[in-house]
């Protein structure tokens, strides 16, 4: 659909509007490469200038990674995340593990007060669907089905603050975990999430937090002892 307005800042705005859309809705993906300028073009029928000027204002806003000679990526799903991302891509990943337990406890100590059956349904589905991650092996697989579980935690805690400031650090906390995790899924890295469902559901706060707590990224486990 072509976009028209009699103003260029207006149409700018426009296709900005539109281009944030396709990130945020999810059409777009986080990693993928959003279509070329010409294809921009033709797509929206406006200016390759105004094509340009949207594309460069999401990319400092954080939102797309420009890279030349091999196309535009979407970098995150809101500005905030971009923030995050550009803040804390060089962080200590003791200090990224440190933040996501303190996030994921509060979210599941309230998803504990909070839930509902419908969140509780969802939890066994996520949780079902992240073993089978596991079972197959496929490290990219599993990371996805992990993000998605922790993520309906902290959302069952029905405080929408919480659960957006965890979202927009998701990308992040995905990048750290793919990392983590490595190519190869190892035994002795599995851990168990279902206790943590169980406190959920029988209302149990403290235990849910303990359990969210509990689940640190592999990088913060001590070392083997040299020789051992």
């Amino acid at each position: 659909m072509s976009l028209t307005s009699p103003r260029r800042s207006g149409l700018s705005d426009q296709v900005i509007a539109q281009l944030r859309n396709q990130i945020t809705s999810g059409e777009w993906p986080v990693g993928s490469r959003i279509p070329t300028e010409p294809e921009l073009v033709e797509q929206l029928g406006v200016a390759r200038n105004t094509i340009r000027e949207a594309v460069r204002a999401l990319a400092h806003n954080g939102l797309l990674d420009i890279r030349q000679g091999s196309g535009t990526y979407v970098l995150a799903t809101s500005e905030l995340a971009g923030v995050m991302h550009r803040r804390f891509a060089d962080a200590d990943p003791r200090h990224i593990a440190e933040l996501r337990s303190t996030l994921e406890s509060s979210g599941a100590r309230l998803a504990a007060e909070r839930r509902t059956e419908r969140d509780l349904a969802q939890l066994d589905a996520l949780l079902a669907r992240r073993e089978e991650a596991w079972e197959s092996g496929e490290a990219d697989r599993f990371v996805t089905a992990d993000a998605a579980f922790h993520h309906a935690v902290v959302s069952a805690s029905h405080n929408d603050v919480l659960t957006e400031m965890y979202a927009d650090l998701g990308d992040l906390l995905r990048a750290w975990l793919r990392g983590d995790v490595g190519a190869v899924l190892l035994p002795e890295n599995h851990m168990d999430h279902a206790r943590l469902v169980a406190a959920i559901r029988a209302g149990d706060g403290d235990t849910a937090a303990a359990e969210a707590a509990g689940y640190p990224f592999m990088c913060l486990r001590a070392p083997a002892p040299a020789g051992g």
